[in-house]
């Protein structure tokens, strides 16, 4: 007999880097698109994580390498390579690049722990905790706290 879950019930799009994979609240995701080289224009003087900026339907996006933001080494781009167009809490829209999509996973706020002060080389200050599930871990990501203040203020600056 299938597990009867209670309480919140939260959705994730999940996506891998590296090897782990990774859970954000597919409420703040607008969109998931190939990565296209081409359709990036590069920024002078832009941060090393900032690939450049993309035209969506008349808004322009500043696109940011999470694998380089995270401290991770780089990755050539593959037919795999997304980039996730997310709502920060201040309503401007960033696009990370990120490996491979996964899917949409359901969980239970029942079902997220604490996470470690460390955990696959990340500082638990950009993540919400961990969640178990019969496919793995997922660490699920908190992208508005992975940006500073001032690095939110350059990536608006880069979108004008």
């Amino acid at each position: 007999m299938e597990e009867i879950k209670v309480g919140k019930e939260i959705q994730l799009v999940t996506f891998k880097l590296k090897n782990e994979e990774f859970g954000i609240d597919v409420h703040k995701v607008d969109r998931i698109n190939r990565f296209k080289e081409e359709e990036v224009t590069k920024v002078p003087k832009a941060p090393d994580y900032i690939i450049g900026v993309v035209n969506r339907m008349g808004r322009i996006l500043p696109v940011v390498d999470l694998r380089k933001r995270l401290g991770f080494e780089p990755k050539p781009s593959d037919k795999y390579t997304r980039v996730i167009d997310y709502r920060l809490e201040d309503e401007s829209m960033v696009g990370f690049m990120v490996d491979e999509v996964t899917g949409v996973k359901r969980i239970y706020q029942e079902q997220i722990e604490p996470s470690p002060p460390i955990i696959a080389g990340i500082e638990s200050e950009y993540i919400r905790g961990i969640c178990r599930t019969d496919e793995g871990l997922i660490i699920l990501l908190d992208l508005d706290r992975l940006l500073t203040p001032a690095e939110k203020e350059k990536l608006k600056e880069v979108a004008r």
